[in-house]
C-alpha cells in the first residue's frame, strides 16, 4: 500500500507498505481522504512540531475519513464498505485526566502522525490504517466523505467554543482565518454568536471565513492591532498560533472578557501582555485538542448546521502528495487541502 512519510526536514516521501491486518478488537479502514494539518506541515518542512522532533519515519496524517475494510477476530464494528471517519487520540483511561473526564489533556496519550512518542504513533495518510473498533464512527446518512474530512479539525474548533461556555448573542474575535479558525468561526455561528470578527494576514481566508459565518473581518499587519483595542468583544478566540494574534485578543476583549488560546504559539516562552491582562481582569482559559466532541460535529455537519465547505479548498490525488503540501503551506492560496486515496484497490 501507499503511505505518506516524513524522514526529516524536507524528506517527504511516497512509499509502499506492507498492508496491516486488523487483530482482535481492532478494524482496518481503506482511507479516501486525509487533510493537511499544520502538523503534518511542521513535519515535513522543519522535521518536528515543537518539542517532538522526528527520531524515525513518520506516516503523517490525523484528519481521515474512508471505508471499513474488515474487522479483526471477535470484534464488533460496522459492516465492510460503511463510511466512518477516525478519532485520532488513543488515552490511557486510568490517569486522573482520564478518570476526570479529560481525556484530551490524558498523562500518557497518544495521536495519529505524532512523534511525541518513541517509537512514533504512526498516522493515517496511507491507502489502510488499523485503528481500535472504538474510535471508529460510523457517518451520518447523506454526509459526504470530502466534508467529513473536516470533522477532526471541527472537533478542535468545537472544544474551543465549548471552552468558552454560552456564545449566544455574544460579540466574539478570532484571530487567524486558517482552517482552524475558520472552523472556529462556523462553530461560533452554529453556537447563536451575534457579531464574529476574524483577523488574518491575507486576503484569501478571510474571504473563506465571511463564507461560514464571519461578520466582519479585518486584515492586520505585523505586531499591532490594527485599531482592534477598541472592539470590546465579550470573547476572543486565538487560533493564529502567533504572539501578534495573542496580543490583539488580549486588547479586543472588554474589561473582564474571556480569551481563548486555541493556536499553538512558537517553542519556549513567549511574550505576554501580563499587566493588562490583570488590570483588565481578563480570563485566559486553554483548549487542546477535544475529546467526544465527534459525535457532535458529524451530524452537524451532515445536516448543514456546520456550515463547513468553504473550507475545503482543494483536493489532490495522493501521487501528487508533494503538490498537495506546498499548497496547504502556502495560507494566500489555500485553506484545508485533501490528499485523496481514491477508491478501495485503486492505485
Amino acid at each position: 500500500m501507499r503511505a505518506v512519510v516524513a524522514h526529516g526536514a524536507g524528506d517527504l516521501r511516497l512509499e509502499e507498505r506492507p498492508i496491516p491486518v486488523p487483530g482482535p478488537g481492532e478494524v482496518a479502514i481503506n482511507i479516501q481522504y486525509g487533510g493537511i494539518c499544520g502538523s503534518d506541515l511542521h513535519y515535513w518542512r522543519h522535521g518536528a512540531v515543537g518539542e517532538f522532533r522526528l527520531r524515525e519515519p513518520l506516516v503523517l496524517g490525523h484528519e481521515i475519513v474512508g471505508r471499513v475494510r474488515e474487522a479483526g477476530p471477535g470484534t464488533e464494528a460496522p459492516p465492510p464498505g460503511t463510511p466512518v471517519a477516525v478519532h485520532p487520540l488513543a488515552s490511557c483511561g486510568q490517569c486522573r485526566q482520564c478518570l476526570a473526564g479529560r481525556r484530551n489533556t490524558c498523562l500518557d496519550t497518544g495521536y495519529l502522525g505524532s512523534a511525541a512518542r518513541n517509537p512514533h504513533v504512526q498516522g493515517g495518510f496511507a491507502d489502510v490504517l488499523v485503528v481500535p473498533a472504538e474510535r471508529v464512527l460510523a457517518l451520518p446518512e447523506g454526509l459526504d466523505p470530502r466534508l467529513a474530512a473536516v470533522a477532526e479539525p471541527a472537533a478542535v474548533a468545537w472544544h474551543a467554543v465549548r471552552q468558552a461556555g454560552d456564545v449566544r448573542g455574544k460579540r466574539v474575535l478570532v484571530t487567524g482565518a486558517g482552517p482552524i479558525g475558520c472552523l472556529v468561526v462556523a462553530v461560533l455561528r452554529a453556537a447563536g454568536a451575534a457579531e464574529i470578527t476574524v483577523t488574518d494576514v491575507h486576503e484569501a481566508p478571510l474571504a473563506v471565513a465571511k463564507q461560514v459565518g464571519a461578520t466582519s473581518t479585518v486584515r492586520v499587519g505585523a505586531g499591532d492591532g490594527d485599531g482592534l483595542d477598541d472592539l470590546a468583544a465579550d470573547l476572543a478566540v486565538e487560533s493564529s498560533g502567533n504572539p501578534a494574534g495573542l496580543r490583539t485578543c488580549v486588547y479586543g476583549v472588554d474589561r473582564g472578557g474571556l480569551v481563548v488560546g486555541l493556536g499553538l504559539l512558537p517553542p519556549g516562552n513567549t511574550p505576554v501582555a501580563a499587566n493588562a491582562m490583570i488590570t483588565r481582569e481578563l480570563r485566559l482559559v486553554g483548549s487542546f485538542r477535544f475529546d467526544d466532541e465527534l459525535t457532535d460535529v458529524l451530524p452537524a455537519l451532515a445536516d448543514g448546521r456546520l456550515p463547513a465547505e468553504p473550507v475545503v479548498t482543494s483536493v489532490l490525488p495522493v501521487a501528487h502528495m508533494q503538490e498537495a503540501f506546498e499548497l496547504a503551506a502556502d495560507p494566500a492560496r489555500s485553506c484545508k487541502v485533501l490528499i485523496d486515496f481514491g477508491e478501495p484497490g485503486v492505485a
